[in-house]
């Protein structure tokens, strides 16, 4: 039998629950679950902020693990042959059609509406389909990134949604060499904006969160400046920012926050006909008043939102992760390793924002 931590409904505990060991499908592999991240969407999950959850769920959308068994030869993307002992993480989203008006004409998979997530949009009662478990089942057709010798799995884990949600973000925004940026939010995504902003060639970055320690680990990662918004009211964050760019505000300002707040001043904080871009706005948390003639026409400002990411991103992030995984302290940002029995205090760990990364580790 296999263990995996069970999310029932919103505000439920996480339970223990047992299940039958996956039958493998011509195709599918069962993963050996080294690590699953507890992420801030986790929390919303727990809320009941997503529409559409098929309550139960075993949560944990990205994960790292071995290859157990697999259905079949199988390759990954670069024809390379997938073995068991395997290091690998997965695309979470699966079951995208390449059919649609969204696949097919818009090019923005991120928006097909037959897409489907590992730990949010299955049911525990399909199956081993979350991280939060001692084995994953990967189903025929989920795409695969091997890891590799050059990437520890703490390493990877320790950005999770975060490193890939990032590299998404940082290629939208349009972000150019000698750019001046400014990353709105110190979570997982914003430090790893960061980094990734960094190896786009951004010439200063300025990093604009709390509390103490996650500005501390945005120093580690490459910012340049940090602004800490406690004390400082909405309009002095504004004036902050202004101060270290000239008085003009940032080529590229990217929100990673998820508070609606952050919105308001991010527009602010952007130059005349620079780009503002959204990231971190992933359940509705409230609205915001802004004037579309002072904040948006007359700043002659580009205005992007950013959902996810595709497999594009997850292959060139972990591609490019290879290079960048010595540069900087990735698995420091893990405050800490938490069991399967730990699942109720790890959840609270991370909605007070006591921890900047935590992970699971089911075996």
């Amino acid at each position: 039998m296999v263990k995996a931590g069970v999310m029932s409904g919103p505000g439920e505990k996480i339970v223990i629950e047992e299940f039958e060991e996956p039958m493998v499908e011509a195709g599918g592999i069962v993963l050996k679950t080294i690590y699953s991240e507890i992420c801030g969407t986790d929390v919303h999950l727990h809320h009941g902020r997503l529409s559409d959850v098929p309550y139960p769920i075993i949560p944990g959308h990205v994960s790292v693990g071995t290859i157990e068994e697999t259905g079949g030869k199988l390759k990954d993307i670069d024809g390379n042959e997938l073995k068991k002992g395997d290091l690998i993480s997965f695309y979470d989203v699966h079951e995208i059609c390449n059919e649609c008006w969204f696949c097919l004409v818009a090019k923005a998979t991120t928006r097909c509406p037959h897409r489907k997530v590992y730990g949010i949009t299955y049911s525990s009662n399909e199956g081993l389909l979350g991280g939060w478990s001692e084995l994953i089942y990967l189903k025929p057709g989920v795409k695969i990134m091997p890891l590799g010798q050059d990437i520890e799995p703490e390493d990877f884990i320790s950005g999770g949604c975060g490193l890939l949600t990032s590299f998404h973000a940082v290629e939208r925004s349009g972000m150019k060499l000698g750019d001046e940026v400014v990353i709105q939010g110190t979570g997982p995504v914003g430090l790893f904006a960061i980094a990734w902003a960094r190896s786009a060639g951004a010439k200063k970055i300025i990093a604009v969160g709390s509390p103490t320690h996650r500005l501390e680990a945005a120093g580690a990662m490459g910012a340049d400046d940090i602004i800490n918004i406690e004390g400082l009211d909405s309009e002095e964050r504004v004036e902050e920012v202004r101060k270290r760019t000239h008085g003009r505000g940032a080529d590229i300002v990217i929100e990673c926050s998820g508070n609606p707040q952050a919105v308001y001043e991010g527009v602010k904080m952007t130059r005349d006909a620079g780009n503002y871009l959204i990231v971190g706005q992933y359940t509705d948390a409230g609205d915001i008043s802004m004037n579309p003639h002072y904040d948006l026409n007359k700043k002659h400002i580009n205005l992007f939102g950013c959902w996810g990411f595709d497999f594009s991103h997850f292959y060139k992030a972990v591609k490019m992760f290879t290079r960048i995984s010595n540069d900087y302290p990735f698995k420091n940002l893990i405050s800490k390793t938490y069991s399967l029995d730990e699942a109720n205090e790890r959840l609270r760990a991370v909605e007070n924002f006591e921890v900047i990364k935590a992970v699971i580790k089911p075996n």
